[in-house]
């Protein structure tokens, strides 16, 4: 993922100007770099260490995700909707 598409990413999802680690900037990012991965995952069949890295994503994103749901659930409920993430 290029400097470029991560600042645009963080740009959308801030919560103010000059953030950029926010739980929601991390989803966000995460996000897109596990649909990427998962793209690339159904053509690449035998790349296992790629799978494992997107399995990592995975967790870390939940990880995320389930600490937004206990801090604020109106942010989660946003990044959720905005992402995505949840059908």
């Amino acid at each position: 993922m290029s400097k470029v598409e991560t600042s645009t990413i963080i740009a959308e999802t801030r919560l103010h100007e000059g953030d950029t680690g926010s739980a929601d900037a991390q989803v966000a990012i995460l996000t897109h770099r596990i649909n990427h991965l998962t793209d690339h995952l159904k053509t690449a069949v035998k790349d296992h260490s790629s799978r494992r890295g997107l399995i990592c994503m995975v967790s870390k994103r939940r990880r995320l995700l389930d600490y937004l749901s206990r801090t604020d659930k109106g942010r989660y409920e946003g990044v959720i909707k905005k992402l995505s993430i949840r059908k």
